[in-house]
């Protein structure tokens, strides 16, 4: 059953989703935000925030998304905790279904945001903010003094490594294979950084540390001599790339080789009309909390303003009076 058209649906929750959410309430556009059944996003599987503006004493990943929701939820929000099925941008009213349910609105911000690759451990999965990371940036500072892991092959590995050793006593840089997808340069960079030590070629078989808590090392596999290797650790740095959330959108909305959505310069607005992106759906360099939320709002905004100048548009202008 489709309902009545909305003036803005927001897909997605996280930062970027959430934050415009906010902005839109307040603006009495009265936005549905179908959030996700796992909603959150990346955040939902950090443990503490550090570096997030007005969190002097540092939060949990997972409350800050509580928080950011109910700060929207009060100004007029709506939510629904289910996932998008499918989208048709090619007319309006735009369409977004979730199952059978059609929702309609004049104007829909995107903001599913991307996913860490993992290794695809169990033990990976179950030791997430226990000392497994997918963010150097975000998490470097936990680990002042200790030896961490670095997971991967490309530039953001290399990055990472070199991050982390401004912070740790020891980084190890593990790869499955000799030859690196990092630039020469980068993989320089990280030959030279002596608290840097690479070692290929080797893939991780596990993550030790379940037994308490927390990693304390992992277990390291040559592919080609089946040869095991065990590195002690408090962290590991997982740095394989990121996917974003866009699978439901390629066929209507522009994008770049690797699926991320392309906007307008200086605008979150996509090639469609009252369709725009926001967060890591669109951002593949920055990939933090605070940046997605920026961009939230600034979708919230570009919405707003779209909306404002449709609604003149449809207004027919009145005729002024000649006195006789």
């Amino acid at each position: 059953m489709a309902e009545e058209t909305r003036e803005l649906i927001i897909i997605g929750g996280g930062p970027a989703g959430y934050t415009a959410a906010l902005y839109a309430a307040r603006a009495n556009l009265r936005p549905l935000v179908i959030e996700g059944i796992q909603w959150g996003g990346q955040l939902m599987i950090t443990s503490d925030v550090e570096n997030y503006p007005g969190y002097p004493d540092g939060i949990l990943g997972p409350s800050m998304m509580q928080e950011f929701r109910a700060q929207a939820e009060r100004f007029g929000a709506e939510f629904t905790t289910d996932d998008v099925t499918r989208v048709d941008f090619s007319e309006r009213p735009l369409r977004v279904y979730v199952g059978d349910d059609e929702h309609r609105a004049e104007a829909v911000i995107v903001a599913t945001g991307a996913n860490a690759r993992q290794l695809g451990l169990g033990t990976e999965v179950a030791l997430q903010g226990r000392g497994v990371s997918y963010c150097a940036v975000c998490d470097a500072a936990f680990f002042r003094d200790k030896e961490v892991v670095v997971v991967g092959g490309g530039d953001s590995a290399m990055e990472e490594a070199t991050f982390l050793a401004k912070f740790a006593s020891k980084v190890t840089l593990v790869h499955r294979r000799d030859e690196f997808r990092a630039s020469p340069i980068m993989v320089d960079r990280a030959r030279a950084n002596e608290k840097v030590e690479i070692l290929t070629p080797y893939a991780v078989e596990d993550v030790r540390g379940g037994d308490v808590g927390r990693v304390t090392g992992v277990v390291l596999r040559n592919p080609a001599t089946g040869e095991k290797l065990e590195v002690s650790a408090d962290g590991v740095f997982v740095a394989i790339g990121h996917d974003p959330t866009t699978a439901l959108f390629l066929d209507a909305l522009d994008h770049d080789e690797a699926g991320y959505l392309v906007t307008k310069p200086g605008s979150t607005q996509t090639n469609i009309a009252g369709v725009f992106a926001a967060g890591d759906v669109q951002d593949h360099v920055y990939r933090q909390a605070v940046t997605a939320a920026a961009s939230g709002c600034m979708a919230a905004l570009d919405a707003e303003h779209f909306l404002t100048e449709q609604a003149h548009a449809a207004v027919p202008a009145v005729a002024s009076e000649t006195p006789a």
